[in-house]
């Protein structure tokens, strides 16, 4: 650009038109237009091997318009294919697998599920270590298919729902108080035993205790006394043969009979005992043995 200076002076003065003063050149040259070209240049770089980055990791992480490789989202959730590892905690509302193959929850350490209320207190969990399984809820309840409870526990009882309830071990069943059930019956081949190590053993009914045994025998044995009561009723024994080999004998007396005959004794207490059979009774001449 020039800038011009005009003069004005009276006719037939000379004055000589002076030269340019200042002229500025617009544009840049020099060393600033290399350098500008230059970053220019590193820019166009950078975005392009960002673009192909982004490309790339779009193309490896399976990125599309439903989702990000196995995980689709879709209107009522998230569907995952494959296997999945997770780092942190994961918030489900609802978790299940695909009709076709099972839902498979696996950890190196544990597996725990925890249900909050709306304050983030746990009011249930489920803990499945190495070792064992804890569950942590006010009622634990199993149901089949059709919703009946087949298991339920809380603080104050245990039920089961079964129709049956069989127990494998050599052991059999160990219960520490008592227990109330309609039918206890063994295995078809082995014998039903009902042991108590330490303490009494007692059955108890309203009604009245019925014990069966069709292919064998019913065996009674006691440290101490072994008691049969019925409140209102009589107690029968009713078979072909009654055999007490221990039982207490009297001495043979004068009203007795040569023939071997004998007759069964009961003691205020209860005692048995046997005595010669005569004419009559002889259980008074050997009441000394309920002394």
């Amino acid at each position: 650009m020039v800038r011009e200076q005009y003069l004005t002076a009276t006719e037939g003065t000379l004055i000589e038109r002076p030269e340019n003063q200042c002229i500025y050149n617009i544009g840049i040259y020099g060393w600033r237009k290399r350098f500008l070209y230059l970053f220019v240049l590193l820019l166009l770089i950078i975005f392009i091997v960002n673009f192909a980055l982004t490309i790339w990791i779009l193309k490896v992480m399976w990125f599309s318009p439903t989702g990000m490789g196995h995980l689709h989202v879709r209107s009522d959730g998230l569907r995952l294919e494959g296997e999945s590892e997770f780092l942190f905690p994961l918030y489900a509302k609802e978790i299940h697998s695909r009709v076709d193959s099972s839902l498979l929850l696996q950890s190196t350490q544990n597996v725990t599920v925890n249900a909050r209320n709306s304050e983030g207190e746990v009011t249930g969990r489920l803990k499945v270590g190495p070792k064992m399984v804890d569950i942590q809820s006010q009622q634990f309840e199993i149901l089949s298919a059709d919703g009946k409870p087949l298991f339920t526990a809380d603080e104050k009882e245990v039920a089961i729902g079964t129709d049956r309830l069989r127990v494998t071990g050599p052991e059999g069943a160990l219960f520490e108080h008592s227990v109330e059930t309609p039918l206890v019956r063994a295995h078809p081949f082995p014998d039903l035993r009902l042991e108590s190590p330490t303490r009494s053993l007692s059955m108890d009914a309203p009604k009245g205790i019925n014990i069966k045994a069709h292919a064998g025998k019913i065996e009674a044995l006691s440290q101490m006394d072994i008691l049969l009561q019925s409140s209102e009723g009589m107690l029968v024994i009713d078979s072909e043969t009654l055999c007490l080999p221990k039982l207490g004998q009297g001495t043979w007396g004068p009203s007795g009979s040569s023939q071997e005959l004998y007759e069964v004794c009961a003691c205020p207490d209860g005692k048995l005992y046997l005595t010669m059979a005569g004419v009559s009774t002889t259980c008074q001449e050997h009441s000394h043995i309920c002394l």
